[in-house]
């Protein structure tokens, strides 16, 4: 993984993170629900720029890829590559809250 890319990661990570710590301090169930959203899109970032590819999976027909993976593939597999993918980066649960 490139400097850069990591970089660029981090950013987009730390911006969404600062809004989901935010809505989550807050008691409010809509805002509860709001933090969980972001978060989830914080995954989906992760899995859109560390997702090369995926050998072997076919949905609706047709050989998936990353896009096809997130949008329409076994959840349990979605959360597999993006444990591979944090884990790649180097990024502890606690890091990624930071």
């Amino acid at each position: 993984m490139s400097f850069g890319r990591r970089l660029e990661l981090t950013r987009q990570v730390r911006e969404l993170s600062r809004k989901v710590s935010f809505l989550e301090a807050g008691q409010d169930p809509a805002r509860r629900i709001e933090a969980a959203m972001l978060a989830r899109e914080i995954d989906r970032l992760y899995l859109r720029w560390g997702l090369v590819g995926v050998e072997g999976l076919v949905i609706d027909g047709q050989p998936a890829g990353p896009e096809e993976l997130i949008e329409k593939g076994p959840e349990d597999l979605c959360l597999e590559a993006l444990g591979a993918i944090k884990a790649e980066c180097g990024l502890s649960e606690e890091d990624r809250k930071n």
